[in-house]
């Protein structure tokens, strides 16, 4: 392949990526992992997803080697108004120039199974997967005290 190709390729592709990319700025700040102790079967993970873009996103996935299952939860009142924990299955909007929190007592990312203990000042890894903005990995400290 030529180089004048190969700038004509380049140039293509990046015509196509460019406007999907441009519409969902999406950046994660405060995220933490916990779990209830060194024996425990099940985690949590909180954060703030913000997105300075132009377009609303979702998240809409997450993924991490830590648990053999990871799922987008939320607290609902059931009942006799006991709180009771549901996957979400749409996932969560994030608005244009807005945020979403994830909490303890509200949205948050479920960590079922896991596959080692989460101690307190280690670090987690989660892969957040975005509608628009795609696949993003973060890295969280895992904070027992919060």
């Amino acid at each position: 392949m030529s180089f004048k190709t190969t700038v004509a390729a380049t140039t293509a592709a990046l015509a196509i990526a460019l406007p999907a990319l441009a519409g969902s700025e999406i950046a994660v700040t405060d995220a933490y992992a916990r779990s209830s102790g060194m024996s425990a079967k099940a985690g949590a993970a909180f954060m703030t997803i913000l997105n300075s873009g132009d377009e609303d996103d979702r998240l809409i996935g997450v993924r991490t080697d830590a648990a053999r299952l990871a799922q987008l939860h939320t607290h609902i009142k059931g009942e006799g108004g006991v709180m009771q924990m549901r996957r979400v299955e749409g996932g969560f909007s994030i608005p244009a120039h807005g945020e979403h929190i994830l909490a303890r007592g509200g949205d948050h990312v479920m960590l079922m199974g896991l596959t080692r203990p989460l101690s307190d000042g280690e670090t987690l890894t989660l892969t957040l997967t975005f509608e628009k903005a795609g696949d993003m990995t973060i890295t969280m400290p895992v904070d027992l005290e919060r």
